[in-house]
């Protein structure tokens, strides 16, 4: 028996590119340097994410806005430009179109969670009150996906067993993988229509969150 449908949120819910672009914008246009870009802050980023991938996400994104500001001698700015981008970006971090309307249709027969390694706290990002748990990873212990630790940790707060609980994400790894290591029902955000990269099989895949509700009507039946 479903009871639970749980959210991955960076990419799944949450349009996480156009508000780290447009924080990064802001940033580039408060250093006033014409070697700077959003694309060069971008590298940096990304290269800092694959390194230091077990670390909490804002000290990623730190660490990478300090190596970018370096190149041109305005590291020390790096505390006040973290805050500027932090405030742009969730200013900008909103649920993408259709979100919304599937959760309401999910809520009136799911319990609804949200489950994150990243920054996007629900309710800086438009999802405010809409989940009966949220997990953030790096908190009160929590491991970050796709450790099973996390996911032990969602199912605690879910107060429910593996086959209660189908868990929705768009990265193979973390969201598929890990979550059926532990046990969870899974459905893959596959926007791309990619081939599934592994061994392990999502329960389902879905182009679009509207496909939801009926494809968790499948898997209960």
């Amino acid at each position: 028996m479903i009871t639970t449908v749980a959210f991955d949120a960076d990419d799944t819910l949450v349009d996480i590119v156009t508000g780290v672009n447009a924080g990064l914008a802001a940033v580039v246009a408060a250093v006033g340097e014409p070697s700077l870009s959003v694309a060069g802050f971008r590298v940096d980023a990304d290269d800092c994410w694959r390194r230091m991938a077990d670390q909490p996400a804002r000290l990623i994104r730190e660490t990478a806005l300090r190596i970018t500001l370096d190149r041109i001698g305005r590291a020390d700015e790096t505390a006040r430009l973290l805050d500027l981008f932090f405030e742009v970006r969730f200013a900008n971090s909103r649920p993408f179109p259709g979100v919304l309307d599937t959760l309401a249709k999910l809520r009136s027969e799911y319990q609804l969670g949200y489950g994150t390694n990243a920054n996007s706290e629900a309710a800086r990002c438009g999802l405010g009150g809409l989940f009966a748990f949220e997990i953030y990873a790096l908190r009160d212990g929590v491991p970050k996906k796709p450790a099973a630790g996390f996911f032990e940790a969602l199912l605690a707060a879910a107060q429910a067993g593996p086959d209660e609980v189908v868990y929705v994400g768009d990265s193979y790894d973390h969201d598929v993988v890990g979550a059926a290591g532990a046990g969870l029902r899974t459905v893959w955000l596959n926007r791309a229509d990619a081939p599934v990269p592994g061994p392990v099989r999502p329960d389902a895949i879905v182009a679009d969150l509207a496909q939801l509700p009926a494809v968790i009507a499948q898997l209960k039946a």
